[in-house]
């Protein structure tokens, strides 16, 4: 046999060899599907309602909001007519609401508000609604310090007090209603002081027509608010700056007469005698 022939006939058994090494793998792979565990594979597949519900309420309470909220979703999405159906719009409303997840928070409560208007927890919904818009923007350490809302921008408190003031109205004996009243007397007072807060910012830079219209609106739109005060003041120097004596003087009355001991009628307090700066 000629060394052609050799290396023929190894060409041809390595080919041969190639091919049997081929079909294995593919048995093996075929095989291993009955061992090998799925990607993907959802564990909660088998679980009836009860579970389903009872796993996703200890996961709430346990803090782990992520899994609640897709326990949730699951439960919703398989019973959506059971017992637990409602329940699980408004816990996994909360659980987005601790999660930070603002956008579905809200919408789980308004899902919540729109199928059942009757139910006898809805005022919760509406309250929890105004939770989460009080709340929106101070992410994590808003929970562990109380930050100055007037450093907001003012959209989220005007969306929370809307939801704190339908809560009140339709629900007025609600459990939620007396703290309701409460936030909303703090957004009322935190939106009074953002316009004063942009009234002053006008006045610093100048823009003293800018700084009277908004000074104004804080005291049409907010009236009897703490802010006033500041305010008024904002009023009685944007007045003197534009050269409206007539104005300033009457303005500076009405700041004497609401406010006669206020910093700017009688001055700052003084400085304790300890203090060199």
């Amino acid at each position: 046999m000629s060394a052609t022939s050799i290396g023929f006939l190894s060409r041809r058994q390595h080919g041969g060899l190639l091919r049997v090494l081929a079909l294995f793998a593919l048995l093996l792979a075929l095989g291993g599907c009955a061992w090998l565990p799925e990607a993907g594979t959802d564990e909660t597949a088998g679980w009836n309602a009860d579970r389903l519900y009872n796993e996703a309420h200890g996961a709430l309470k346990e803090g782990n909001y992520t899994r609640a909220v897709k326990l949730y979703e699951s439960l919703e999405a398989r019973f959506p007519y059971g017992r637990y159906a409602q329940q699980a719009i408004l816990e996994s409303a909360y659980a987005n609401y601790r999660a930070t997840e603002t956008a579905a928070a809200v919408a789980a409560c308004d899902r919540f508000i729109r199928t059942y208007p009757n139910h006898p927890s809805v005022d919760y919904a509406y309250y929890l609604k105004g939770l989460v818009h009080f709340r929106e923007d101070q992410g994590l350490l808003g929970y562990v310090y109380e930050l100055d809302l007037s450093e907001r921008e003012p959209k989220g408190m005007r969306e929370s007090f809307a939801a704190f003031r339908e809560l009140v109205a339709k629900f007025p004996y609600s459990k939620y209603a007396e703290d309701a009243i409460l936030r909303m007397q703090y957004l009322t007072n935190s939106l009074a002081l953002y316009e004063v807060k942009v009234a002053r910012y006008y006045f610093n830079r100048g823009a003293y027509v800018a700084a009277v219209n908004r000074a104004q609106a804080t005291l049409t739109n907010f009236p009897r608010t703490p802010a006033n005060e500041d305010a008024l003041d904002v009023l009685v120097r944007s007045y003197d700056r534009l050269g409206m004596v007539r104005l300033r003087d009457d303005t500076a009355a009405i700041l004497r007469q609401t406010f006669p001991e206020s910093q700017y009628v009688v001055g700052p307090p003084p400085k304790p005698w300890w203090k060199f700066w």
